[in-house]
C-alpha cells in the first residue's frame, strides 16, 4: 500500500513508518517540522534502506492539503498523527490546541473524500476517557468529560470522525493508546522533543544524561500505592506495529464496525516513581528527581483493558518496562554521542 503518515517525522509516527516500510508498505509523510526535525528522515533510511518522501507543510493550510492529495493520486490509507500532544501546554494555550488539531483533522477528511481515500487511521488517545469510573478502563467505557483541551481534542476529533465517516465512505479505525515509551532497538530513532520535555521518559534520560539539572515529579499525593500518578506504559515500536496491522486490516475490509475503537496498552499501570526506578536498574545511575505539585489536566491513574486489541486486531505489547527504560536511555546516549 502506499500511505500518507501525517506527522510522519515525530516520535510515533517515525517509528510506525519504520513499520511499515519493513512490511513493505510505501510512505509518504507531510510534517510541518514544529516538533520534530527533517534529519529523521536520513535516520529512517538507515534503518530500513529507504528514505521516504517527506513534504513539509501546515496541515491547516487547506490548499496546501487539496494540492498535496491532487498530486499524490493513488494513497491508499492515512495515518493521522499530526497534532499538538502537551496536555500542560495545552492548558495555556487552549486555542492553539482547537485550531491545529481539529482543523488539521477536518482538511485531511474533505481531502480524502474528494479524492477516494478510504482507510483512516486516526492516533487518538486515553486521555478521552478522562479520569475513569473504573480500571481497567474498555473501550465501552464512558467518555468523561475532558480534564485538558489536548483531550478535548482527542474526542472532537473521534466524534467528527465518526459523523463524517459514513457520508464520506471513509473506513476508520480510532486507536486509543496510553503512554508511548522507548525508542527504536537500533536507538537511531527515539523521542526527541524540541525544548523542554513534557514527557516523562525524555526528561527523565535528559537529566541522566546532565541536560536537565533535575526531574519534576509532578504529585506524590496521589491515592495510589506511592503516591505518584499511575499510566499504563507502552513501547513505541509495540505501538507503532498497531498502526500497520490496523491498516492492513481496514485494506482487508475486515472492519466490523464504523469505526472500530481499540485500547493500546500493556494491560497494566506502574507509577512515575516505578518508571524511575527501572531507568535507575537499566543505566546503574542514581537520578535527581524532586517531588512538585501536580500539574493541571494530569490525572491520577489509568490502564488499558486490551483484551479488544489482542483479540480482533491480533496484537499485543511484548515489551518490558526495564526494555523501555533501556531503550530509552540507549537513544539518549547515541544523542550524546553525536
Amino acid at each position: 500500500m502506499k500511505i500518507l503518515v501525517s506527522g510522519g517525522t515525530g516520535y510515533i509516527g517515525s517509528h510506525t513508518v519504520v513499520e511499515l516500510q519493513q512490511k513493505g508498505h510505501e510512505v509518504v509523510i507531510v510534517d510541518n517540522l514544529c516538533n520534530s526535525s527533517a534529519g529523521v528522515i536520513r535516520q529512517i533510511g538507515k534503518i530500513t534502506g529507504t528514505e521516504p518522501l517527506l513534504e513539509v507543510f501546515d496541515l491547516t493550510d487547506r490548499h496546501r492539503v487539496e494540492d498535496f492529495f491532487g498530486r499524490h493520486a493513488g494513497l491508499d490509507g492515512v495515518i493521522h498523527f499530526a497534532a499538538f500532544k502537551a496536555v500542560g501546554e495545552s492548558v495555556q494555550k487552549p486555542l492553539d490546541y482547537y485550531r491545529n488539531n481539529l482543523v488539521s483533522l477536518m482538511n485531511i477528511l474533505e481531502a480524502m473524500h474528494q479524492q477516494r481515500v478510504l482507510h483512516l487511521v486516526f492516533s487518538s488517545s486515553c486521555t478521552v476517557y478522562g479520569q475513569p469510573e473504573s480500571l481497567p478502563v474498555t473501550e465501552e467505557a464512558p467518555l468523561q468529560k475532558a480534564l485538558s483541551p489536548y483531550g478535548n481534542t482527542k474526542r472532537i476529533s473521534e466524534e467528527m470522525i465518526a459523523d463524517y465517516a459514513p457520508l464520506s465512505g471513509i473506513k476508520a479505525v480510532l486507536l486509543r493508546y496510553f503512554n508511548p515509551i522507548g525508542a527504536h532497538p537500533s536507538a537511531l530513532i527515539g523521542e526527541l522533543p524540541l525544548g523542554e520535555p513534557n514527557n516523562l521518559l525524555p526528561y527523565i534520560t535528559q537529566t541522566a544524561i546532565g541536560k536537565r539539572a533535575a526531574l519534576s515529579v509532578f504529585g506524590a499525593d496521589y491515592n495510589t500505592p506511592d503516591g505518584t500518578a499511575i499510566r499504563d506504559y507502552i513501547h513505541v515500536c509495540d505501538l507503532a506495529n498497531a498502526h500497520v496491522l490496523a491498516m492492513e486490516r481496514l485494506s482487508k475490509l475486515q472492519q466490523q464496525q464504523k469505526p472500530e475503537v481499540f485500547n493500546l496498552g500493556t494491560g497494566h499501570g506502574n507509577s512515575v516513581l516505578e518508571v524511575i526506578q527501572s531507568f535507575e536498574r537499566v543505566s546503574g545511575l542514581k537520578l535527581n528527581y524532586r517531588i512538585t505539585d501536580r500539574r493541571p489536566g494530569d490525572i491520577e491513574q489509568v490502564w488499558a483493558d486490551v483484551s479488544l486489541a489482542e483479540s480482533v486486531l491480533g496484537w499485543k505489547a511484548v515489551s518490558s518496562l526495564d526494555e523501555m527504560t533501556r531503550s530509552a536511555w540507549n537513544w539518549e546516549k547515541y544523542l550524546a554521542s553525536q
